[in-house]
């Protein structure tokens, strides 16, 4: 196992707020790793980089499309995307090299899921990625 897939599952999965995670290669827009089971086509990935290459208002104001279903986006900047629907969402934060992804599901505290995206996006920042 990779240290990027140790990062993830257990910086985030490990939280047990995190349903899924996975890092999206930015340059390549290709997977890069993911948690068991949590697997995105390539029209998943387009949506999530496109997210980013909106102005942010337009991502608010259009949502987001992924993995089938359509969420309200409830943030939209330079760095961060939250979106949810009723009872799941998806965060993704923006580093220098790569989009990392992460799912809750109902019973899961979406602050936590947040917080431990954020955590992990800065330290891949810090280090470059």
């Amino acid at each position: 196992m990779s240290h990027l897939q140790n990062l993830l599952l257990d910086t985030l999965l490990g939280t047990k707020h995190v349903d899924n995670a996975a890092l999206i290669k930015l340059q390549e827009r290709s997977l890069c790793v993911a948690s068991p089971g949590f697997t995105l086509m390539p029209v998943d990935i387009q949506t999530l980089v496109n997210g980013f290459a909106k102005n942010p208002l337009q991502s608010r104001r259009e949502g987001l499309y992924f993995k089938e279903t359509d969420y309200k986006c409830v943030r939209s900047d330079d760095t961060s995307l939250y979106a949810k629907t009723e009872n799941k969402g998806v965060i993704v934060v923006k580093t220098h090299l790569y989009l990392l992804v992460t799912t809750y599901t109902s019973g899961m505290y979406p602050s936590v899921c947040v917080e431990a995206t954020e955590k992990l996006g800065e330290y891949l920042r810090r280090k470059g990625n």
